[in-house]
């Protein structure tokens, strides 16, 4: 079922849905349950799962030469969504990305999530390798996220890349996309983040989800902005409760997000990560009441695979 469908069905409830990280290279998709199970009460339409990218390392050979080698952490994106629907019976949405992909290798892996019933992705450009200062596409690949929502949207209407295909079946994708309330770090102005942002829709992206904010204020201005210039689409909060004081200056830097000065005084306070925890739930669980009274269509939360400060913020919400 399209993540569309499941907002028109709702009449106006607010829904809850969460994303997952797939596990270290080595461990088992039990790691993948453990974080799903206790969040399966509060009946979440769909799963996000995040895909990550291949990366480099530089190992030592014996000759003492360095050997430049491809790896990835966190395979599995694939499976693990084909796993959570036959499991749960909700929809998994896997994440599909820009880097590291040609456009024929993202036919292909489209091709084969249409084959395993999924009816949801989300398309997002991804961050540039951490070898990488800047973003590089694949030589034959998408260099923005516009352009493989594109692709998507046109593999929706039966286009394939091999144009002496006869008789070609259509796919029926759900799109969603990334959007940044307070821009994205890239972008040299929030106007401008927006223009990349309504070409992304205009290409045929249905949903936008947001980064996570921790200032409502900055959303609903994002969201006002949206409305100005055209995006009509359904725009749903991305939340995550900071667990640990170390992120004060963690988030800031990584997402290029604002912290309100209520919630750094409270956790500046607070003795030990501990505190911090408790802090971070309850300052997302007030994100999550004044967002729902807003009337926002879904409450998407990020959980790093962690459950339990999101169980504890549902329990309160929901």
């Amino acid at each position: 079922m399209r993540v569309t469908e499941h907002i028109k069905a709702a009449k106006g409830k607010t829904l809850f849905s969460f994303e997952l990280l797939p596990p270290n290279k080595g461990q088992t998709i039990d790691s993948i349950y453990a974080a799903i199970d206790p969040l399966m009460e509060f009946n979440p339409p769909f799963i996000e799962v995040t895909y990550h990218r291949e990366d480099f390392e530089y190992v030592e050979r014996p000759d003492g030469l360095l050997e430049k080698r491809i790896t990835r952490k966190r395979p599995g994106t694939l499976g693990i969504t084909a796993a959570i629907q036959h499991k749960y019976k909700v929809d998994a949405i896997p994440h599909i990305l820009c880097g590291g992909f040609t456009r024929q290798e993202t036919e292909d892996l489209l091709i084969d999530l249409n084959f395993i019933g999924i009816d949801n992705l989300v398309a997002l450009r991804g961050d540039a390798m951490g070898s990488e200062t800047y973003f590089k596409p694949e030589k034959e690949g998408h260099a923005y996220a516009s352009e493989l929502v594109a692709q998507i949207a046109g593999l929706n209407g039966g286009h394939y890349l091999d144009s002496s295909l006869e008789n070609t079946a259509a796919a029926n994708f759900c799109i969603g996309v990334a959007g940044y309330p307070e821009k994205h770090m890239e972008a040299p102005s929030l106007d401008h983040d927006l223009k990349m942002l309504k070409a992304k829709v205009d290409a045929g992206a249905h949903y936008i989800v947001t980064q996570m904010f921790f200032d409502n204020q900055k959303f609903f201005e994002f969201a006002d902005k949206c409305r100005a210039i055209g995006i009509e689409v359904p725009i749903i909060p991305g939340l995550k409760p900071i667990s640990t004081k170390r992120q004060l200056n963690l988030l800031p830097h990584r997402f290029h997000v604002d912290l309100p000065a209520d919630l750094v005084t409270a956790i500046e306070a607070c003795k030990d990560n501990a505190a911090v925890y408790q802090v971070g739930i309850e300052w997302c669980i007030q994100q999550s009441k004044e967002l729902m009274q807003a009337g926002v269509p879904i409450l998407h939360y990020y959980t790093m695979s962690r459950p339990a400060n999101i169980k504890a913020v549902a329990e309160a919400v929901f």
